[in-house]
């Protein structure tokens, strides 16, 4: 028969009502410290610090602040005046290719005219240079044929020519052969009696009282001044059968010859209008 004996131990009922009251935090003593560890009434160090450098900066602070504000204004404007002038920064490439060749037509076409300048300056140059030759040739040339026909007053080293008459007159043959012997030397001025200037085509006639030189009378004694190397101007008189010799033996007169350092010739000649020569148009 079947136990009917109930189980003196019975399994509890949970509770259907579930506990909705909230969990309680525990209260913070009044001496507990806050996250950072410092009390509340305690102040921080490092933000005292912090504020009174910026209140109260110290010179070194101050110099750094000022070195910073400066490097930043010049970066501003750095900045500023490179997107001022980056003029070809917003052109295409095709655009850009385009400002590239006219930049090198116009560098081209620069260096052309540049050395068509030096070419030219060049040339000028040459016929400055040319021209300046020739200019100096021809006044040299002038001076030169100014001496040679006795247009000029001249000094220079040479001889001086005395020739005394005794109890004959000498002969316009003597005196003209002594003038061509000179010549033939190298005498480059002759003068005689500090008065003619001997020139190409002046003449010698017998005269009455002495000798007519281009139409003026010369007496004796007859100084002739000469203008050339002395030594060889000497010997061109004193050979055997020469001017000297000439005078003594045939004309019977006093040949005196004086070597001097410096000779001067005062006397000129008036240069002839040729009469029938002219210019040639091709000179």
């Amino acid at each position: 028969m079947p136990d009917r004996t109930p189980d003196p131990t019975p399994d509890p009922t949970p509770d259907p009502t579930p506990d909705l009251t909230p969990d309680r935090k525990p209260d913070r003593p009044s001496g507990a410290e806050d996250g950072a560890g410092r009390s509340p009434g305690e102040q921080d160090p490092g933000r005292d610090r912090l504020r009174g450098a910026l209140l109260r900066p110290s010179r070194r602070q101050a110099v750094v602040a000022v070195l910073l504000a400066v490097l930043g204004f010049a970066f501003v404007v750095q900045v500023r005046d490179t997107a001022a002038n980056d003029t070809y920064a917003g052109l295409r490439e095709s655009d850009l290719i385009q400002v590239l060749d006219g930049l090198t037509g116009t560098a081209e076409r620069a260096r052309r005219e540049v050395d068509r300048l030096e070419t030219r300056r060049d040339e000028l140059q040459d016929e400055s240079q040319a021209r300046s030759a020739a200019l100096d040739e021809a006044e040299q040339r002038v001076r030169t044929l100014n001496v040679i026909a006795g247009l000029v007053p001249v000094s220079g080293p040479g001889l001086r020519v005395t020739i005394t008459e005794s109890d004959s007159r000498v002969s316009v043959g003597s005196l003209l052969d002594t003038v061509q012997e000179l010549r033939t030397a190298g005498a480059e001025a002759m003068e005689l009696n500090d008065s003619i200037r001997l020139g190409a085509d002046s003449s010698f006639e017998d005269a009455v009282g002495g000798i007519e030189l281009d139409d003026q009378l010369l007496e004796s004694p007859y100084v002739l001044d000469v203008i050339g190397d002395p030594h060889i101007l000497r010997s061109a008189l004193n050979f055997s059968s020469g001017p000297v010799e000439t005078f003594e033996t045939l004309d019977g007169a006093t040949v005196t010859i004086e070597e001097l350092e410096s000779v001067e010739i005062t006397s000129v000649r008036d240069a002839p209008r040729p009469e029938y020569a002219e210019l040639d148009s091709g000179q």
